[in-house]
């Protein structure tokens, strides 16, 4: 491919992926600061509202993840990484600036809607505008940027905080910076980087694809011409134009229901589902109990934070690496084995009350596992298995089931974490990754190496006649 066509191709990709670190950085922010907001907002004493407050941004990408099925059909993928940058822009100012919890919630969701936005959204932008034997690594760019955000949240979260004496008093912390000032400006950080995103979406080509379903062949092309190398333009644009031919042009979430579209429909659920209940995000929302249950204090557990996202990032860089090369399959089978056999020993680490570094190795050893196979290679799956004609409302409903599950992984933890302990709770997670590595092993096929057409009909999923 020529340099300068991959280039160009790479740096619109990395625009779209954008979104990814507002995702990364809005999500895991939140962690950092619930110690200091707690006390600010006075809800240590309600599990429930603490509990709220923690989930907040993940319920509001329910209806973000919904709305991008409809929205990212009807008025095109570029559109709606600009509105999802609106939201970020919006909810990382008004979230530092409030000072009622009523108010906190509502930034929290509305930031929580353009993640949904995103994570939908800009997957199926770069799948579409990628070339199918980069499509994997650029793709993975989202995943790429997700680890940039969570690691650049984490390290932002550790130097604004002020260094909490181990043994400091309630009334000593009450009083701090930390409280009054300190979790704001870990939200209105993210100001800057939402902003960046908004300006530079204007700026990219909409999606050929998109521009093909809503009857704008002309523009297509042109794009296509971009994005392509010239002796492969009307190849590709021959084979999206019959993809989408005898067909609805408009697809609505019923067609979903068509039996042609169940068997993909149901491992992209799934799949997506998985990728949040092999537990490990648990570690990024529950950071402070994770490793304060270890014997760590507070500012020591929010520089544990940084050195998990150090792995993260270290290790979905060997992702980006080798999903092109090894495959999609073999790393999602490696990442559920990994993770099973890797969270036995952290709940033997709990039950024995080993703790300390001990503790914060096999942590780490699990990130790397989840970096390096299921946090990328899920998201490269879902924007590569789903026909042209319903990719919208497909991913959609995949972003939907991921962030649902997300909302529910976060919300039952205190409880399982109350009724099972740490140990226990790995031991459920560990389980889980039994059973997806075993619906892997039957289900999932290959996607390596081709274009999307080509795997649409490798699904046999043509009209019906």
């Amino acid at each position: 491919m020529d340099f300068k066509l991959y280039r160009f191709v790479f740096s619109i990709s990395l625009v779209a992926a954008l979104g990814g670190l507002l995702f990364g950085y809005d999500w895991v922010v939140i962690g950092g600061a619930k110690f200091f907001y707690e006390r600010y907002f006075e809800i240590t004493d309600n599990t429930s509202l603490q509990a709220w407050a923690m989930s907040s941004a993940l319920i509001g990408c329910i209806p973000g993840a919904m709305l991008a099925g409809y929205f990212s059909d009807r008025f095109g993928r570029k559109r709606s990484l600009i509105l999802a940058a609106l939201l970020f822009t919006i909810s990382a100012l008004g979230t530092g600036f409030t000072n009622d919890y009523s108010f906190f919630m509502f930034y929290r969701i509305l930031g929580g809607v353009g993640i949904g936005l995103a994570s939908s959204v800009a997957p199926i932008y770069i799948a579409e505008v990628a070339p199918s034997q980069f499509r994997g690594r650029f793709v993975s760019l989202n995943q790429l940027t997700i680890v940039v955000g969570i690691l650049l949240a984490q390290i932002i979260n550790y130097f604004i905080a002020e260094p909490v004496p181990v043994h400091a008093t309630e009334e000593y912390i009450l009083a701090s910076w930390n409280v009054e000032m300190g979790w704001r400006w870990m939200f209105w950080a993210e100001a800057i980087p939402a902003s960046l995103f908004l300006v530079l979406a204007f700026f990219i080509p909409e999606s050929p694809r998109w521009l093909m379903k809503a009857g704008q062949e002309s523009r297509a092309y042109g794009i296509l011409k971009k994005i392509n190398v010239e002796n492969n333009v009307e190849k590709v644009f021959s084979e999206i134009k019959s993809s989408l031919s005898n067909d609805i042009q408009k697809i609505d979430f019923r067609v979903l229901l068509k039996r042609k579209y169940r068997k993909v429909l149901v491992i992209g659920l799934v799949l997506a589902a998985f990728q949040q209940w092999c537990g490990i995000n648990i570690v990024f929302n529950y950071a402070e109990t994770i490793f304060t249950q270890a014997g760590f204090g507070i500012t020591s557990a929010l520089f544990n934070i940084v050195i998990t996202g150090i792995v993260n990032l270290v290790f979905t860089l060997v992702a980006m690496k080798v999903v092109d090369g090894l495959g999609r399959r073999k790393l999602m089978l490696f990442g559920s084995a990994g993770l099973f056999v890797t969270y036995i020993f952290l709940g033997m680490g709990y039950h024995f009350e080993i703790g300390g570094p001990l503790v914060l190795f096999i942590i780490t050893v699990a990130i790397a596992i989840y970096a390096v196979s299921l946090a990328p290679v899920t998201w490269v799956l879902l924007s590569e298995i789903f026909p042209n004609k319903i990719r919208g409302a497909a991913m959609a409903a995949a972003t939907t089931t991921l962030w649902i599950a997300s909302s529910l992984l976060v919300l039952l933890f205190p409880i399982i974490n109350e009724t099972f302990g740490l140990s226990g709770a790995f031991w459920i997670y560990s389980a889980i990754c039994l059973m997806g590595f075993l619906f892997i092993m039957s289900k999932v096929f290959e996607t390596k190496g081709k274009s999307l057409e080509e795997l649409e009909k490798a699904f046999d999923l043509h009209p019906e006649h």
